[in-house]
């Protein structure tokens, strides 16, 4: 009989906005009435648990991942068997209501470790992207959806479409990167810490604070008000905030299926940053298997990677990059622990 348990491997889909109103350059998808965001979620599968804000923007942890709202864009992540896609066109309509046009969409996920019990749309990348192309307007009219593989780590493929005007298309240019990271095979020890202890009679906020605390994700970025949860029996999700970017970790630590993830934007200018970054995030989890997805303007964040994850005992098995509009380049790399000699990583290509 196959192996069948929580989904771990996250779908996110983006939205960018724009408006002509310099109200909604403040506020903008922020002035959404939580009832609205309510009802998309309600369409995706999954609720609110917790939430945090500041000046910039609002985050949410989920029933299953994560939900940020910024005045002119909305990420949302969700796990498990929701169907993520079907939040694009009451977040369209919602977004018209507020005079705000969408201007790209982006879709992104791993494999799915239990493909079969994903529901429609997300049945195959393949009726993702058909869903996507009817679900998005005319004039987001330079798209593209490709696979990106790792043929030494199969189960690590990278699914990326993206669609945007022509605007974004030509003069597409960002001074901020987003890393998204898988990892499976986490060390069991350190699941053990995303485990509930039975009747503990804490709430999931205050049962999620004590997690953060005891694996140490409270010092990835010692600067950023989280906002953490835990799930019964076990499972975890947060959401940092720090000024205008966020970070996310979500976890599902069953043995035979454990899975980490862990999100962060941040400025190509950060030097060092970014490596400080992951290495503390990675050593939080021990995995066996890691994939990083870098999507940036620039070429010089994608290399520090390997230098985070090598010192771990993780050795790069792959590495591709592929050009998407409204993205710029997306680099994928994926790691195995070293004791796993499976090949070589060669350059981006």
């Amino acid at each position: 009989m196959a192996l069948s348990g929580f989904e771990g491997f996250e779908k996110r889909l983006e939205l960018n906005f724009s408006g002509d109103d310099p109200i909604f350059s403040n506020m903008g998808l922020r002035q959404l009435p939580f009832d609205s965001l309510q009802q998309v979620l309600h369409e995706v599968q999954c609720t609110v648990v917790s939430a945090v804000g500041n000046h910039y923007f609002d985050a949410y942890v989920l029933s299953e991942s994560s939900l940020f709202v910024y005045p002119t864009k909305i990420i949302i992540k969700t796990c498990g068997t929701t169907q993520l896609l079907k939040s694009i066109r009451p977040l369209i309509h919602h977004a018209l209501n507020l005079n705000l046009t969408l201007v790209s969409c982006c879709y992104t996920r791993g494999n799915f470790i239990f493909p079969l019990s994903q529901p429609f749309p997300h049945t195959s990348f393949h009726e993702e992207v058909v869903y996507l192309e009817n679900s998005l307007p005319n004039h987001l009219c330079y798209r593209k959806a490709s696979v990106m593989p790792s043929n030494l780590l199969p189960s690590h493929a990278w699914h990326v479409f993206s669609a945007c005007d022509q605007t974004r298309f030509v003069h597409f240019s960002s001074d901020f990167y987003t890393v998204e990271v898988c990892m499976t095979e986490l060390d069991r020890n350190l699941a053990r810490k995303f485990f509930r202890r039975p009747g503990d009679g804490k709430s999931g906020d205050a049962a999620g604070k004590e997690m953060t605390e005891i694996s140490g994700i409270n010092k990835i970025n010692p600067n950023a008000l989280v906002c953490d949860f835990a799930f019964d029996p076990c499972g975890y999700s947060m959401n940092g905030i720090d000024g205008d970017r966020y970070s996310t970790i979500h976890v599902t630590p069953e043995d035979g299926y454990s899975y980490a993830s862990f999100e962060c934007i941040g400025s190509i200018y950060d030097g060092d940053d970014l490596v400080r970054t992951l290495k503390r995030a990675v050593q939080v989890f021990r995995p066996a298997k890691v994939s990083v997805s870098t999507t940036t303007a620039s070429n010089r964040v994608w290399a520090r990677v390997a230098g985070a994850l090598e010192p771990l005992g993780l050795k790069c098995r792959s590495c591709t990059a592929d050009e998407f509009p409204a993205l710029g380049s997306v680099v994928f790399q994926t790691f195995t622990a070293r004791r796993k000699k499976t090949g070589e990583c060669g350059g981006a290509r």
